[in-house]
């Protein structure tokens, strides 16, 4: 681990003994919250680090700006100061990701999704009786789902896989922060470069058609939904006997119907995968439907698609 991100680490424990807690929100309720009188400028740490606030320096302690500089997440504007940093919490622990507003194209994106995601791969693990030897977490991230993984299977050997470096060096540090040693974070494409077979394969990608094409959001496809296709075709390939496959993806209900879990069914026919399929958020980026291409959707559906390839 390279000096700045073990400085980032120092940074969250630091943030963990300060009992520091942030649920992180859409960036739309975000805006709205930041927009409020009085929230022009952060007075704690959650504001430094949640709301991604600027800040005075001098009304910080001078061991936390130490901390931040060390691990090279402190950046001037004008007067002001900003962390280049989020910090959520979830389950206990600790994730760093990029900070408020996620305009970089490598930005590294954490909220309402993430939560969904880590819940369903909890409750997933949660039913399942088979053994979890070896693990992959494609998209990572900042490294939650595969943390979740390894948090629950101590014993697995779980990779968090991501084409975006950003994303495996946020990874490895929030890895070394939850204390789970199992997790192998590494950049790559899908699972084009990491080899053999695996018992869970996990995934949330993006999955909206993006203007700027940011690395987190740009699902590609007609309505987003290419890099889910992708994923299941890459990870299907890829599973042992009994090994499974958990996409956590949101899908554009157009005229009442779903195009994705049309293609799945027809992906799944005359195979040896089992497999089920449900809505657990009927409504969400609302405000995408006022844009191309979802001028013409219903809505935008999260999804879980669980499948296990027959022994």
């Amino acid at each position: 681990m390279h000096e700045a991100e073990a400085a980032l680490v120092e940074l969250g424990r630091f943030l963990k003994a300060e009992g520091y807690r942030f649920t992180t929100v859409s960036p739309l309720t975000h805006s709205r919250v930041n927009a409020r009188k009085g929230n022009e400028c952060a007075t704690d740490l959650e504001g430094i680090f949640g709301w991604s606030r600027p800040f005075d320096i001098a009304a910080v302690p001078e061991d936390l700006c130490l901390r931040m500089r060390n691990a090279g997440v402190l950046v001037r504007e004008g007067s002001m100061y900003r962390s280049l940093v989020r910090a959520s919490t979830l389950g206990g622990q600790l994730f760093f990701h990029s900070a408020y507003p996620t305009a970089e194209v490598d930005a590294v994106f954490f909220g309402p999704d993430t939560y969904r995601f880590v819940n369903a791969v909890e409750q997933y693990l949660a039913g399942l009786r088979t053994p979890v030897r070896r693990a992959v977490d494609i998209g990572c991230g900042g490294g939650p789902g595969a943390i979740s993984i390894a948090s629950l299977r101590t014993s697995a050997e779980v990779y968090a896989v991501d084409i975006n470096p950003k994303a495996i060096r946020f990874a490895e540090a929030n890895s070394r922060l939850a204390g789970t040693q199992g997790v192998h974070a590494m950049q790559g494409d899908l699972l084009n470069d990491i080899e053999g077979t695996f018992d869970l394969v996990v995934a949330n990608p993006p999955y909206l058609i993006d203007a700027d094409q940011r690395t987190y959001r740009h699902g590609a496809g007609s309505l987003g939904e290419g890099l889910s296709l992708a994923i299941v075709d890459a990870a299907v390939k890829r599973l042992s006997d009994e090994g499974s496959l958990l996409l956590y993806t949101g899908v554009a209900i157009v005229n009442g119907r779903d195009s994705f879990r049309d293609a799945i069914e027809e992906k799944f026919k005359d195979s040896r995968m089992r497999w089920e399929y449900r809505e657990i958020d009927p409504d969400i980026f609302g405000e995408e439907l006022m844009h191309e291409p979802y001028t013409q959707a219903d809505r935008i559906a999260a999804v879980v698609l669980a499948a296990t390839k027959e022994g």
